[in-house]
């Protein structure tokens, strides 16, 4: 009687590696994932909280996305790919009687990096389509200018961390009243590199 043949065990031929936020998001370790040859971990997403990064619970809505460019040994290292705020959290600030403006729209930082960009300002009271058209300018400025003064690292962080937001809140209050400006999302598109402008997808690294 012939014996069936023997299947490795395919887990016992993986490695374990450690993902580590970019560097600007002090590197912290956000997943351990398991791969048998590193190029498999290159172009994976993780998706965390920025409470799982700063440990502030107030912003546990806001979540990161952040895709893995480059293996070394045991260490996967990412870049940012884009954030969201939470759905549930972005229902529970919709209030009757008053308007949404959503203003969405591509900018480019100082080092070259192009993201979409997606602002929403809630007001106090329903506003008049002419206010509400003048906001959405003014938000969309807003995005552009900051954009093109300050790095991709410093962007991002003036998105998530509620600065850009605050600046939006204290110059569209002045055309109209204003209860509430979040950055609800943005998605890296295009980034810089030696041979230029390039769509923001995993190009080939180098695997140490």
């Amino acid at each position: 009687m012939s014996r069936a043949p023997q299947v490795k065990d395919k887990w016992k031929l993986k490695k374990w590696y450690r993902v580590l936020a970019p560097e600007f998001f002090g590197s912290v370790e956000i997943a351990t994932t398991p791969a048998d040859d590193p190029s498999k971990v290159l172009g994976r997403t993780f998706e965390v909280s920025l409470f799982d990064l700063t440990g502030d619970f107030s912003k546990h809505h806001i979540m990161l996305k952040f895709q893995v460019v480059n293996v070394e040994e045991d260490v996967a290292r990412t870049w940012f790919k884009g954030h969201e705020l939470a759905r549930d959290y972005m229902r529970s600030l919709i209030r009757r009687k008053s308007s949404k403006i959503v203003a969405i729209t591509n900018v480019t930082t100082s080092d070259g990096y192009v993201l979409r960009v997606t602002a929403v300002s809630l007001t106090t009271y329903r506003c008049k389509t002419s206010q509400k058209s003048a906001i959405r300018k003014e938000m969309m400025r807003i995005l552009s200018e900051r954009a093109s003064q300050t790095s991709l690292t410093e962007f991002v962080k003036s998105m998530v961390f509620g600065t850009l937001a605050a600046e939006i809140f204290e110059s569209c209050k002045k055309i109209y009243p204003i209860r509430k400006v979040e950055i609800y999302k943005s998605k890296l598109l295009y980034l810089t590199t030696p041979e230029g402008l390039k769509k923001a997808v995993v190009l080939p690294q180098a695997i140490t």
